[in-house]
């Protein structure tokens, strides 16, 4: 199958803390950073999910923001750390993509005006920011 998602992450579950409804899966990406997903508990279930299974992270690219740094205390569970790579400016809309530490490289939509406002440029550091709702998981 091919999808449209750009950024298709591989990893392993680190962890799966279910609920009745929802559970929240750590993956721990091929580079070692972690990224945690909400998940409906059936989905957990459904793909068998437990520590050591090996999965792919998806997100699309519209689903992540850009930061400068790090930001702290903030519910946003997946903070991704690294280098800009390329930064496309469009006439609203401009892609930022993001070189992670562990050499997985994430895609951000985001507005030209944010972009310019932020100063992203191609070498800066930047940390891309997922909520763990707009993450999905799937089995190789």
């Amino acid at each position: 199958m091919r999808l449209s998602i750009r950024n298709q992450l591989a990893g392993t579950v680190a962890g799966v803390a279910s609920g009745e409804a929802m559970s929240t899966v750590r993956v721990r990406l091929d580079g070692g950073q972690e990224v945690t997903a909400a998940i409906t508990a059936e989905s957990a279930r459904d793909l068998a999910l437990t520590e050591g299974t090996n999965v792919v992270v998806l997100v699309k690219s519209t689903e992540v923001a850009v930061a400068a740094a790090a930001v702290p205390r903030i519910s946003i569970r997946n903070q991704l750390a690294g280098t800009i790579t390329a930064v496309e400016h469009g006439a609203v809309m401009t892609t930022v993509k993001l070189a992670v530490d562990g050499g997985a490289t994430v895609t951000a939509a985001i507005t030209k005006d944010a972009a310019e406002d932020l100063d992203l440029a191609e070498g800066a550091p930047a940390v891309a920011l997922i909520k763990s709702t707009e993450v999905s998981v799937a089995l190789p």
